[in-house]
């Protein structure tokens, strides 16, 4: 990981990565939280046309949250981790509520926002390199399985997910249904529908490709069921779902 350098933006000092050191995805962050850009960050996709992510819903505030987050939240328990915390903004609402939770990104920039945030809590890791840690909840959202690529290492996520929680511990996690995506296409015969790849874009640069992982809930209520675990749907709207899974 590079060394941190220290910034100071509009009088308020900050920790910032040089900017040659980041990834798209990073860079764009960095320049929204300083105030430098309105620009918004694109999804270059493999299904069909680049899709504009705006900025400002990394950092959205709890009444910026769609109700499935806001459930998801109110059934957080115990010692929480949240995976792929992004800008913390899910995390900051249950610190503020007298949680504790522990945030971890893989993006370097991404940690040093949750940082300055105020975050207690913060790690920059790799979710499948954790170790030593109990957690009562594992929260995972904005399509929160969508890191793990394949369907085909559902298994590898459960397994580390059973060595990082308690006993009655829980995961929590937000996925969707892309099934539309094929009402008038046939769906790939050689891989799940819901693995897709993603590209950054912000500014003209491109990030690498990445696998990204939508899943269906009855295929994650049948493969966790094969795998060891209970599956709740605790919400529903549209395309996309919120479940809650529990070891049998």
């Amino acid at each position: 990981m590079p060394n941190i350098v220290w910034a100071e933006e509009e009088g308020k000092n900050q920790y910032f990565y040089p900017i040659f050191m980041m990834d798209v995805y990073s860079k764009a962050l960095a320049d929204f939280y300083a105030g430098k850009t309105e620009d918004g960050l694109w999804l270059n996709t493999s299904y069909g046309d680049p899709e504009e992510m705006p900025l400002w819903y990394f950092f959205r505030s709890y009444d910026e949250m769609p109700d499935l987050e806001k459930m998801a939240l109110s059934v957080c328990e115990g010692r929480i981790l949240d995976v792929g915390a992004g800008t913390g903004c899910h995390s900051l609402v249950l610190q503020h509520f007298d949680n504790e939770v522990t945030a971890i990104d893989t993006a370097a920039h991404a940690v040093s926002v949750m940082k300055e945030s105020g975050l207690k809590n913060v790690l920059h890791q790799d979710f499948f390199e954790l170790e030593n840690q109990k957690f009562d909840t594992l929260l995972c959202l904005m399509n929160g399985l969508g890191f793990i690529g394949k369907l085909d290492r559902l298994e590898s996520f459960l397994n580390k997910a059973e060595e990082l929680l308690s006993e009655d511990g829980q995961i929590i996690l937000d996925s969707s249904d892309i099934s539309y995506l094929y009402e008038n296409a046939q769906k790939p015969s050689d891989r799940y529908y819901g693995e897709v790849s993603f590209q950054y874009e912000y500014k003209g640069e491109k990030g690498e490709w990445f696998d990204w992982l939508y899943l269906d809930q009855n295929t994650l209520v049948d493969e966790a069921d094969k795998l060891g675990w209970h599956t709740y749907i605790l919400h529903q709207e549209n395309d996309q779902y919120l479940a809650r899974l529990i070891k049998k």
